[in-house]
């Protein structure tokens, strides 16, 4: 493998430009795509560069195509039967090429499961360094480096980075934090198709077959309804009945990190700091006290409404509605009277 070393001599202003890395499954932008298009733009205008979209794949251009319509100045579509499906070498080869060739001053991708192969590899490719699963970016004021702020120590503290002496500036950015991009009718980009020629020796790993488990996918960002459990929940058990409360109101379920440290849930449904930052426009909290932690990965749904026994819990400083009796007399009462039309009418 070939490393470059960090801390190279670079001249800093040879680099321009801020770049996103879009993702794709099988044609398929994913939704932090336009979250960081929405965010790279306001970076790029702050630091008078151009915005650019980057998407690698085979027989894409009309999705390609989408990513014209979001703000960026343009979008360099990678196009290689070889990276038909996702492999950490063909795509870090390719998009690591691209960087050496035109140097972006700012990379961005997403923290999914692939960006959080791809960046750690493309970033020691091309010899510089990366802030991962970052929650705020913002570009100072004084000398125009990107401040990359991400959750430290469990989520008990913020710390802001930034890479003083190597280009480009990269951050993994956690999905549903940033505002989306708005659409636009008219094409707002350029697009060029970029032919890497990549050759199979170059890549290590070879798709066989996919599977589906039949295990249901937990979507927490696009949900419009998401019922909570926490602590108070006492044991495992006691998310079978956020689960139906949920399901009744045809929500997901969400947890906070305590339910999920004691066991009682996975951790794909964790929101909070070291979790999901969520949007719903209905939150429910079950026995959540609300620490800092989880109130950052939830305090912007629409509504949100907190059942717990503890009148002096944060999570009331916060909600729209609170209710303060035990979650095991409140729900299944719930249950029974929610007439799912009249309920869902309201939110």
């Amino acid at each position: 493998m070939n490393r470059k070393k960090v801390n190279q001599n670079i001249n800093l202003n040879d680099y321009n430009d801020v770049w996103v890395i879009a993702e794709q499954i099988k044609g398929e932008i994913h939704p932090v795509t336009i979250e960081l298009l929405g965010e790279g733009r306001k970076l790029a205008d702050s630091i008078n560069k151009e915005l650019v979209a980057v998407v690698a794949g085979h027989d894409l251009k009309e999705s390609a195509e989408k990513l014209q319509h979001y703000g960026a100045d343009k979008v360099y579509y990678i196009e290689d039967p070889l990276l038909k499906d996702y492999t950490t070498d063909g795509y870090k080869e390719v998009i690591s090429r691209l960087i050496d060739e035109r140097k972006p001053e700012i990379v961005l991708i997403g923290a999914t499961s692939i960006g959080r192969d791809l960046g750690p590899r493309l970033a020691a490719s091309v010899g510089t360094g990366l802030t991962a699963d970052c929650t705020k970016l913002e570009i100072d004021e004084e000398d125009g480096k990107l401040l990359q702020t991400r959750p430290a120590f469990g989520g008990n503290l913020m710390a802001t980075i930034i890479c003083p002496k190597n280009r480009p500036q990269m951050s993994t950015v956690r999905p549903g934090v940033m505002a989306k991009a708005k659409y636009s009718d008219e094409k707002t980009a350029e697009m060029e198709i970029i032919n890497p020629n990549l050759k199979e020796e170059e890549i290590r790993t070879k798709l066989i077959k996919t599977e589906n488990l039949g295990k249901k996918r937990v979507n927490l960002i696009d949900a419009k309804i998401i019922v909570a459990g926490g602590r108070g929940l006492k044991e495992k058990e006691g998310f079978e009945l956020v689960e139906k409360l949920a399901y009744a109101l045809k929500g997901e379920v969400g947890s906070s990190r305590a339910a999920v440290d004691a066991g009682w849930i996975e951790h794909p449904h964790q929101v909070g700091q070291t979790g999901t930052t969520v949007h719903p426009d209905l939150y429910i909290a079950c026995g959540i006290s609300g620490a800092i932690q989880h109130q950052a990965g939830m305090q912007d749904a629409k509504y949100i409404v907190a059942i717990n026994k503890d009148p002096s819990a944060p999570i009331f400083d916060i909600c729209d509605y609170g209710i303060v009796a035990d979650l095991y007399d409140v729900i299944p009462n719930l249950l029974e009277s929610i007439h799912e039309k009249d309920f869902l009418d309201l939110v």
